[in-house]
């Protein structure tokens, strides 16, 4: 039976069980609540005066991180810690999308995309001495294809594909070759996965890396990791290369930050409210009060990338059926899952992209809901209400399973409502819920009838990772020229309005393909204590601590 997700407290883990790891493999969703839906995004600073050096930030995190090494980190939890070790060769600008100096103080694109050379900020250091050098560069690229491989690391292998090399121009060169056109390389090497890390770090196997033996020169250190449970990270002294993006350049102004693991969303929000805790996770709408109350606020934001929806698998059973994944587009009520589960602060999705995403294009009137319409496809296709209301065809059930993850506390509520919605019109879905190992194996071996997560990357290119033939692909679609012709030319041209449309025609065709069944967006919700001034969201929404300050 349908409970609504948002007045229930027993989606948050007991704090005497052990936290569940965050979902690998292409599932970047974890439990992120509230959405800055109607209002925009919410500001990270105030006008508590100029900013102060000093003090051990406390902050709660809803799901323990699941690995030290950015390159492996797949949940936003564990991207929250493992960005602060790290620097990218560029920055993306949030508010605009453009792309920033960092690590790597200029760069040259060849006309047709395939070979990018960065000329590196001159004086940076790991935090173990070494100097990062165009060696380093290398170094880690070639750890990310040949050391901890797309097994490990989905998501950044996806963004080198047709990597031949780098070569090492001088010093502070690197020139970075694909045998194929890469637009989107630029944005993808300002991503944590994709960050620097020191030359004896690469030479670390993906296990000891994941345990904690990672040396980066961002603006914070390890100083303790303790896997699946809580890290520490202390100000890096010295550091002198923040991004172009940053709101200051020197050293951070934290001295340390503590991240603990609170799985109960009422505690977190208790402890920010006592001041046990600076910020915390995943705010819920009922936490709002208690944390405003006490002088706090909520930071929200949306993510960009690919929304949650329903991947069908395409190999096997009644979803092989174009019919069937086309009537399931208007057979889904996206604002009734909004309304009913999550609250007003939430967006459906309307489009294949998530609307903060560039290239981002408006495809509701293609999701409105209908479920007359997806009735009479079904109709048309042959497939016949039975005699519990379930349609058959050819003596085969309209009835598949859905494969999912709870790395985000609504995917239940959500899903249990798309199975009633889905039922009024003669689908039967069965629901699947999954520990992560078992998820990701499955997620892998395309032993599912249906995925059900999202993927968050702050370029369209996200398409053709998800959903491109030489991208992950867990649904197992064969070839279709208009989209593969989109996917592959919208990696070909660094013009911007010209991708923006190829991206545009990639959002149409992945959903009149029935590709991906989307059903709502996905955002961030951050309690902030009034102590607290500006920590900010980075461009694919993950937090930024390095112009947070402290004013107790």
């Amino acid at each position: 039976m349908f409970r609504p997700w948002r007045n229930q407290r027993q989606f948050a883990p007991s704090r005497a069980r052990r936290v569940r790891r965050g979902v690998s493999g292409g599932l970047v969703a974890t439990l992120a609540l509230l959405a800055a839906a109607c209002g925009g995004e919410t500001p990270g600073g105030d006008t508590a005066g100029p900013p102060r050096p000093g003090g051990v930030l406390r902050y709660g995190l809803s799901l323990a991180p699941t690995c030290a090494d950015p390159a492996q980190s797949q949940t936003n939890q564990t991207l929250y810690v493992t960005r602060q070790i790290v620097d990218s060769l560029t920055d993306q600008d949030p508010a605009t999308g453009e792309i920033r100096p960092w690590l790597a103080q200029s760069w040259e694109v060849t006309p047709d995309a395939k070979s990018f050379t960065f000329h590196l900020r001159p004086g940076v250091t790991f935090s173990d001495g070494t100097p990062l050098t165009a060696t380093s560069v290398q170094k880690n690229f070639d750890a990310v294809l040949r050391t901890i491989t797309g097994a490990k690391a989905p998501l950044p292998a996806s963004y080198l594909a047709g990597y031949t090399g780098t070569t090492v121009v001088d010093p502070t060169t690197a020139r970075v070759d694909f045998d194929r056109p890469n637009a989107q390389f630029l944005q993808a090497v300002s991503t944590p996965q994709l960050g620097i890390v020191s030359d004896a770090t690469t030479e670390k196997s993906p296990e000891q890396r994941c345990q904690g033996e990672v040396i980066g020169s961002g603006p914070f250190v390890y100083t303790e990791y303790r896997q699946g449970a809580s890290a520490t990270v202390t100000k890096r002294t010295g550091y002198a290369w923040g991004s172009a993006v940053f709101a200051h350049q020197g050293e951070a102004y934290l001295d340390r930050i503590e991240f603990r693991v609170v799985p109960e969303s009422g505690v977190r929000s208790g402890s920010l409210a006592s001041g046990q805790l600076d910020a915390v996770s995943d705010a819920l709408p009922q936490d709002a009060p208690q944390i405003e109350a006490a002088g706090g606020r909520v930071q929200v934001t949306s993510n960009p990338g690919v929304p949650f929806g329903i991947q069908p698998n395409l190999t096997r059973g009644p979803l092989r059926d174009a019919a069937v994944r086309a009537a399931l587009l208007p057979a889904i009520d996206r604002k009734e899952l909004v309304d009913t589960v999550l609250g007003p602060q939430f967006r459906p999705a309307t489009s294949s992209l998530a609307s903060k995403t560039p290239a981002y294009v408006d495809l509701s009137a293609q999701l409105g809901y209908d479920a007359d319409a997806a009735r009479r496809i079904l109709d048309q296709a042959g497939w016949a209400p039975g005699a519990d209301g379930i349609r058959v065809k050819d003596g085969t059930r309209l009835s598949f399973a859905i494969l999912f993850s709870r790395a985000f506390a609504g995917n239940q509520a959500i899903l249990e409502l798309v199975q009633q919605q889905l039922r009024k019109v003669g689908v039967e879905v069965r629901l699947e819920p999954a520990a992560d190992a078992d998820y990701t194996a499955r997620q892998r071996n395309r032993d599912f009838d249906a995925l059900y997560y999202n993927t968050t990357r702050a370029d369209g290119d996200i398409l053709r990772t998800t959903f491109g033939l030489d991208g992950q692909n867990y649904g197992g679609r064969g070839p279709i020229p208009d989209l593969d012709q989109a996917l592959a030319a919208e990696l070909q041209t660094t013009d911007t309005a010209a991708r923006a449309q190829l991206i545009g025609t990639a959002q149409r065709l992945v959903l009149d393909n029935g590709l991906w069944i989307p059903t709502i967006e996905l955002s961030q919700a951050i309690g902030v204590a009034g102590a607290v001034s500006d920590l900010k969201f980075e461009a694919s929404a993950r937090l930024q601590f390095f112009d947070a300050w402290l004013h107790r």
